[in-house]
């Protein structure tokens, strides 16, 4: 059969930050595609109404509450993971956060906690369950970046070195782990309808100021993110790895 396969079927998959926003989206999708997804967050509420919500459409969901800035945290529940599971087949990268602070106005606090929820969470992840998977012979890390990692934004200088690192420690993982078959690469989301967005994209002037440079003249919406995560996830995307797919309604195109 030449058409490559999207489905999950039978793969246990770890998405981080799942209980709101973009996160519960792809957990909705991947369950979707036939994935087990197993849920994680600090807020232990809102991934049980997502697992609610995957179970109600006949998927299988688990939840492992977690605080994914605290590296001993990450190694306990990642190996409480792989007694339940003994196997993870695909990692979602996605939790984070920002602070909008001009560049003269950061604080050291600001730094340390937008690098530690966005870099260091999808660093220390990815080597909890990468090392398993190259010894498993192959897997799947997938980390959601921004094109604010890509090109000069006003989001906030440190959100900004935050999902450039991503993108750069995607490259260099994927380079270290290809030999065992394991692959890493990233997607870089433009304004998707999230409830950390949702404030801003109320207010006219900013909305217009995004579409302004917007080939599609609107935002995302957060189902739109499933189909590039499960293309690089699944093994429609086996030969693609150390990548940034930039969903983004062209605006990285447009040299604003």
């Amino acid at each position: 059969m030449l058409l490559p396969s999207f489905r999950l079927d039978g793969k246990k998959a770890i998405i981080t930050g799942a209980g709101r926003g973009i996160g519960r989206a792809l957990a909705l999708g991947f369950s979707e595609a036939g994935a087990e997804v197993i849920l994680c967050s600090r807020t232990k509420s809102e991934l049980e109404q997502v697992k609610a919500e995957i179970e109600s459409r006949g998927g299988s969901a688990a939840v492992f509450p977690m605080d994914v800035t605290s590296t001993e945290e990450i190694k306990q529940v990642v190996a409480e993971i792989y007694q339940t599971y003994h196997q993870i087949d695909i990692l979602i990268n996605n939790a984070g956060m920002n602070i909008r602070s001009k560049a003269s106005d950061v604080t050291e606090d600001e730094w340390v906690r937008i690098m530690d929820t966005n870099v260091k969470s999808a660093f220390m992840m990815s080597q909890a369950v990468g090392t398993r998977m190259q010894e498993n012979n192959g897997g799947s890390i997938l980390s959601v970046s921004s094109v604010a990692g890509h090109v000069a934004l006003k989001t906030g200088v440190v959100y900004a070195a935050s999902k450039a690192a991503m993108i750069q420690m995607t490259k260099v993982l994927a380079y270290e782990w290809g030999s065992s078959g394991v692959r890493v690469n990233s997607i870089g989301p433009w304004y998707f309808e999230t409830p950390l967005t949702k404030h801003l994209l109320e207010d006219e002037n900013y909305l217009n100021d995004i579409l302004a440079v917007t080939p599609l003249k609107r935002v995302g919406q957060v189902e739109e993110l499933i189909g590039p995560a499960l293309f690089l996830s699944s093994e429609a995307g086996s030969y693609v790895t150390g990548q940034t797919l930039f969903v983004d309604g062209g605006m990285t195109i447009n040299g604003f």
